[in-house]
C-alpha cells in the first residue's frame, strides 16, 4: 500500500471535527497530521473529545497559521475544514495562498456552507454577510457524492445535513421525471445539529422528551437545496421546508412530498430509486420506512417511499455529523485523491445508540 498522506484538520474543536477525528483514527490512507482551533492552540486535543484519548494521546491543537505553515511544507496533504460558515472560507484561502507561494498542492474539502452556492451573491443574500473569499469560488464544487460521478475543479464543498438528507430523496424524483417540481420537505434532527456550543434549542432540560419546528419555510437551507437539486438534475425546484428539533442526539428524519407525473405504485417508486442508486455504497433503499437508529454514527444513509397514485413521499435517514458532515467531507477526499470512496466508512451503525 502507499504511504498514506498527511491530514489537516481546521477548526478543530466541535462535533463534527470530533467525527473527523474518529474517521481519520481508522481511515487506512490518511494519517493526522494537525488539528487547528485558535480558541485551543497547545491544549490536549482529548481534553475537548475524551472519547478520543486512546487513538489521539498527546497530540495538541495548532493555530491556524501553524495548520497553514505545515499544508505549505508538504508536497501533498488533504485539508478537511470544518470550521463554522463565515470564518472557513477565509481560513482556507490563507492556507491555499500560503500552499501555492510553496509550490505546495494541499486538497481541500469544506465541511462549512462557505462554498456551497455557485457565486458569492448567492451566498450573501442566504447568510447576510460578504464572502470570505470569493476569488476561490471557481475552485469548489458542491454536491452530494452520490449525485456527481466527478468534478473537474481541485476542492469540493459537502452540503449541509438538512440538504444532504433532503436531496438524496429529491433528486431521484427529479432525474427520473417522476414528479412536479413543487416539493414539501418536514425533517426532524438531532441536537448535535446545533452544534456544541449550548443553546436553549439544545439544552437537555428543553429538547428532552419534546419536538418542535423553528424557522418554518425560512430556513437558510432550502435555498441551498433547491440549487443544488438543479445542479444535479438540471430541473428549477421549488421547496417548502420546514424543520424540526427532535429530542435525540443523532440523526436526522426527512419525509419529502411531491406530486406524481403519472400514477404510480410504492413499488413502481422505490423500484425506480433503488435503480437510481446502484452501486452507490452508501445508499440503501428499504421496502419498510427507515429508522435513524439504523444509521447513527455511520456513514449510511437509508431511504424508502409510499406512492398512492397521485401522491409520493419519500423517507430518507442518515446520521447527521457524519453521513451528513465529516463521513460525507471523508468520500469526497477519498475520490480527489483517487482511494476507494469508502476507505475508513465501511463500519456499520452500532443499534440501539
Amino acid at each position: 500500500m502507499s504511504a498514506k498522506i498527511p491530514a489537516i484538520v481546521l477548526g478543530g474543536t466541535g462535533y463534527v471535527a470530533g467525527e473527523l477525528l474518529r474517521l481519520l483514527a481508522a481511515h487506512p490512507r490518511l494519517e493526522l497530521k494537525a488539528i487547528a482551533s485558535d480558541s485551543q492552540p497547545g491544549e490536549s486535543v482529548s481534553s475537548a473529545f475524551p472519547h478520543l484519548a486512546a487513538t489521539l494521546g498527546e497530540l495538541a491543537f495548532c493555530s491556524q497559521d501553524d495548520a497553514a505553515g505545515l499544508a505549505a511544507s508538504l508536497p501533498r496533504s488533504a485539508v478537511l475544514a470544518a470550521a463554522p460558515h463565515g470564518v472557513s472560507a477565509a481560513l482556507i484561502d490563507v492556507l491555499l495562498t500560503r500552499a501555492e507561494t510553496a509550490g505546495t498542492k494541499p486538497t481541500v474539502v469544506d465541511i462549512s456552507a462557505d462554498y456551497r452556492f455557485a457565486d458569492t451573491e448567492a451566498y450573501a443574500r442566504v447568510y447576510r454577510h460578504p464572502h470570505g473569499a470569493p476569488v476561490r469560488q471557481t475552485q469548489f464544487t458542491c454536491a452530494v457524492p452520490e449525485h456527481l460521478a466527478g468534478v473537474t475543479t481541485p476542492h469540493v464543498a459537502h452540503p449541509g445535513c438538512f440538504s444532504t438528507t433532503t436531496l438524496l430523496a429529491v433528486v431521484p424524483l427529479l432525474a427520473l421525471g417522476l414528479i412536479e417540481p413543487q416539493i414539501f420537505v418536514s425533517a426532524v434532527t438531532g441536537s448535535t445539529g446545533a452544534g456544541r456550543k449550548p443553546t436553549s434549542g439544545t439544552h437537555h432540560p428543553q429538547r428532552h422528551s419534546d419536538m418542535y419546528s423553528y424557522n418554518g419555510l425560512t430556513h437558510r437551507h432550502a435555498p441551498e437545496i433547491a440549487a443544488l437539486a438543479e445542479a444535479a438534475t438540471g430541473v428549477a425546484v421549488d421547496i417548502a421546508f420546514v424543520p424540526h428539533s427532535g429530542p435525540f442526539a443523532r440523526g436526522i428524519h426527512a419525509t419529502v412530498q411531491a406530486t406524481l407525473r403519472r400514477p404510480m405504485t410504492t413499488a413502481d417508486v422505490i423500484a425506480g430509486i433503488r435503480q437510481f442508486y446502484a452501486g452507490c455504497r452508501f445508499v440503501r433503499v428499504l421496502d419498510t420506512p427507515p429508522r435513524v437508529k439504523d444509521v447513527a454514527t455511520s456513514n449510511y444513509a437509508h431511504l424508502s417511499a409510499v406512492a398512492d397514485g397521485r401522491t409520493v413521499a419519500v423517507m430518507s435517514v442518515l446520521d447527521n455529523l457524519v453521513k451528513g458532515a465529516a463521513g460525507g467531507g471523508v468520500q469526497w477526499m477519498n475520490r480527489l485523491l483517487g482511494f476507494d470512496e469508502a476507505a475508513g466508512l465501511v463500519a456499520p451503525a452500532p443499534g440501539w445508540t
